[in-house]
């Protein structure tokens, strides 16, 4: 069985903490290896070792430094179908959906190639009598992100690749329930030229977390996960003055109006809200159709789509989703249906007896749908993270624009629809992060930045794009003057421009 340490140093470091936890393999139940859960010395051992290697890799030029970044794509595109296997059989999403997952992590690494160019500050030729002003973007030093389960290629990489771009050392805890990806993207950044302590791994659980908020030398965290903990974080990481970025849960709604292509609706739903068991934070799980002809049409195509969803182990290529990620994550999920059901919602497809032949012991569940959902319901309410969509009916376009206003997240929302006017008025007032205008999972290209408003996440700056590089830097600005021209004698008022 595989035993997964730590990666600090540029070395794989046994772990000394006495504890660990089982990798489990999501599609047949089995236990794949043990993760360390590491301690507070070990963290700290890998903040000693990125102290000791970063001020050697900012004097570094950006431009070599994003060379190490370039290496790295092509380490990375010679072992993807072996990466995207390991990603799958620990995570139980389909090799199919761990390529894309290891795609969308190497899309933003793709544009932090351009870091020379982010980097760059300003300059002020003649501000003043004999004065010039420029500003520097200089790395803050220690950095480090604590990843989600979800997605553990991608969400690593749109943090590790600005942070470590932008000339800072950079310690990542990923999850314990698939950590074997975030250990071999370390040893392949590595090998791509990375000086060792640049970029280290420490596996653990909410004792890393903690050791994580409370080193003083760690001086910014980026966080993905629930909302409770992205609160936690952000607000412990505020009172000791680090910069966080601490991205939480969602409920993102998909408005039907009723000049909808309705068979484009439904793939899009189908797709968005069912794709890798639901386990996705820009996961469509509400459906608001307008009107009640709209709604009916609506359900009456999607029932025999989701009662055809065709659910399978993760090596399955012809399987439309795989298994959730953890036995707890599969009762969670069929407690949210019970829940529903009590609750008076119209369960008009209910996957939960769903077993897989010859996988019994997997974390498998078919695809739930709810129907007269009301906002007033916790299935409404709250994130539910697997393969159930709500159908919540809206009389007019006001009363549909009104849902996503008022819930309590806002990470994404999507409005499909022929009506151009109606698309841009919905764009303009819809008080979400991230809009799609028959697109049912706006994630945004990488240049351009992701991020949710409301209780979806904290902090000022996004991730990926422009942001990201905010983020990992600070500024300083110079003014600069020369002494031929200058005055004698003291100043007593203020400098100014005059």
């Amino acid at each position: 069985m595989q035993e997964v340490g730590h990666f600090i140093g540029g070395k794989h470091v046994a772990s000394t903490s006495g504890r660990n936890q089982n990798i489990m393999q999501p599609m047949d139940g089995s236990v794949r290896g043990t993760v360390a859960l590491g301690s507070k010395k070990e963290l700290r051992d890998a903040v000693e070792n990125a102290k000791a290697a970063q001020p050697a890799w900012a004097a570094t030029n950006p431009q070599r430094r994003v060379r190490v970044l370039m290496k790295f794509l092509e380490l990375v595109h010679k072992e993807y179908d072996s990466l995207a296997e390991l990603l799958a059989r620990e995570h139980g999403k389909t090799i199919a959906d761990a390529k894309g997952d290891i795609q969308r992590g190497l899309e933003v690494v793709e544009v932090c190639i351009g870091a020379p160019h982010m980097l760059k500050g300003e300059y002020t030729d003649g501000a003043g009598p004999g004065i010039d002003i420029y500003s520097m973007r200089q790395p803050l030093g220690v950095v480090a992100g604590i990843t989600p389960f979800n997605f553990p290629a991608m969400i690593p990489l749109w943090k590790i690749g600005p942070a470590i771009a932008s000339g800072n050392a950079f310690i990542l805890k990923p999850s314990e329930r698939d950590p074997g990806v975030p250990m071999r993207i370390a040893e392949l950044f590595l090998e791509a030229g990375l000086p060792a302590g640049i970029l280290n791994v420490v596996n653990g659980d909410k004792e890393v977390v903690d050791a994580i908020l409370d080193d003083p030398d760690i001086k910014a965290i980026g966080f993905v996960g629930s909302t409770p903990i992205a609160q936690y974080i952000y607000s412990r990481a505020a009172a000791t003055g680090k910069r966080a970025q601490c991205f939480g849960g969602a409920k993102n709604h998909m408005i039907i109006m009723p000049d909808a292509d309705m068979d484009q609706t439904v793939d899009a739903l189908i797709g968005a809200g069912y794709g890798s068991a639901g386990e996705r934070c820009m996961a469509v799980s509400v459906a608001v159709p307008v009107g009640q002809e709209t709604a009916d049409r609506l359900v009456e195509k999607l029932i025999p789509r989701v009662e055809s969803l065709k659910v399978g182990p993760s090596t399955d290529s012809s399987a439309d989703f795989g298994p959730l990620v953890t036995q707890q994550a599969l009762e969670r999920v069929k407690g949210y249906v019970d829940l529903g059901v009590k609750e008076g919602a119209k369960l008009v497809v209910d996957g939960r007896g769903f077993k897989m032949q010859g996988y019994e012991n997997g974390y498998y569940m078919g695809g739930c749908l709810f129907d007269e959902v009301t906002p007033d319901m916790r299935i409404y309410k709250e994130e539910i993270f697997g393969p159930v969509l709500s159908v919540v009916r809206a009389k007019t376009y006001e009363d549909a624009l009104k849902l996503p206003n008022e819930h309590e997240y806002g990470n994404g929302v999507a409005i499909f629809t022929r009506d151009g006017d109606a698309a841009r008025d919905f764009a303009s007032r819809v008080q979400v992060g991230m809009v799609g205008v028959n697109v049912p999972i706006p994630v945004p290209i990488a240049y351009y930045t992701f991020g949710g408003w409301k209780g979806s996440a904290f902090g000022d700056l996004n991730q990926h794009g422009p942001d990201a590089f905010r983020f990992y830097t600070k500024t300083k600005s110079v003014t600069a003057r020369w002494p031929s021209g200058i005055k004698d004698g003291a100043e007593f008022v203020i400098p100014t421009m005059n």
